[in-house]
């Protein structure tokens, strides 16, 4: 199993994968996806988890294959590639960006600047661009986001114990 270094997303998304399929896959790490990428479509390594960004123009030229996707539901722009979850319930191996601020920043400015920001990912284009990238947005409030980071650091952290993963 490839990865772009051990502790990265393709990593801790194989790692997940091992822990609730309970099978073992050996774990290649390298030095960025570039290198992984070419011992993929070499055949010198038979499995990665990338993300779509990277992997979407492999998958439509057709030097890639597309087991599965990671997120809890398939891709509208690859509707024939199943989820992970759709045999492994349960599974969902997604990368996500948020916007933080300093604790101190008052409280009318994070409502604020989360409305404009709610308001920003709900506009078509924005929504569709993203989508072509692979990705979705998830609107919600400050309290929601936190509650999103603390559930995927108990998640991901049951991940790094189990496996035993340790900083380079």
């Amino acid at each position: 199993m490839a990865s772009a270094g051990t502790g990265t997303p393709p990593h801790m998304a194989g790692e997940l994968f091992k822990l609730m399929a309970g099978i073992d896959l050996l774990h290649v790490p390298y030095r960025g996806t570039g290198a992984a990428y070419a011992d993929l479509l070499s055949g010198r390594v038979q499995v990665a988890f990338f993300g779509p960004v990277s992997a979407i123009e492999h998958v439509k030229s057709g030097t890639l294959r597309p087991l599965a996707v990671t997120g809890s539901k398939r891709l509208s722009d690859l509707p024939d590639i199943p989820a992970v979850a759709e045999f492994l319930p349960g599974y969902e191996a997604n990368s996500w960006f948020g916007v933080c601020a300093p604790k101190s920043t008052p409280i009318e400015i994070v409502v604020k600047l989360n409305q404009e920001i709610n308001a920003a990912i709900a506009d078509p284009i924005f929504k569709s661009r993203i989508a072509e990238l692979g990705a979705s947005t998830l609107p919600g409030s400050p309290a929601d986001f936190g509650n999103h980071i603390a559930a995927e650091i108990e998640k991901w952290g049951k991940v790094i114990r189990t496996a035993n993963i340790k900083p380079n």
